[in-house]
């Protein structure tokens, strides 16, 4: 492989899920683009598309797609994990209180209760983004932080 990793996500609303990754996840928008139909057509995304490339800061990239022609339907709920495909997107974190606790207010929505879990030494945190992906929150720490203290 010659660069990180790119995972693309069709959205309905470029703006809010652009706001979401940016401001709360931490990713930084790298670029803006328009791909033509001869392009976006043959790929199965509805034609002309609108791109914007998000960099996170460990590397790799979300591209946000919102196809310009064709309506992207909305799903009638988070689909479940189990299911074939991409699941969820992952992002490792120093520390995941600060993103947790801005998530509601972003419209994201916990995908267990509670919200944040141990496993393997790690928190872990599954979350519904505003458009009902889900994203996963890793904080190698796998400790709770101690009231009155930051970390």
């Amino acid at each position: 492989m010659t660069r990180p990793f790119e995972v693309g996500v069709v959205v309905r609303d470029l703006e809010l899920m652009e706001r979401f990754y940016c401001d709360v996840i931490g990713c930084r928008a790298e670029r803006r683009s328009r791909v033509p139909e001869s392009v976006g057509g043959p790929a199965g995304l509805g034609g002309e598309l609108v791109v914007v490339w998000l960099r996170v800061p460990s590397g790799g990239c979300v591209k946000l797609i919102l196809p310009r022609s064709a309506p992207v339907s909305a799903p009638a709920e988070t689909l479940p994990a189990g299911r074939p495909g991409l699941s969820y997107l992952t992002f490792h974190l120093d520390d995941m209180d600060p993103v947790v606790a801005a998530l509601p207010t972003a419209g994201a929505r916990p995908l267990s209760d509670p919200p944040v879990v141990r496993a393997h030494g790690r928190r872990i945190s599954f979350w519904a983004d505003p458009e009902g992906n889900a994203v996963e929150l890793v904080d190698e720490r796998g400790h709770d932080p101690v009231p009155g203290h930051s970390n």
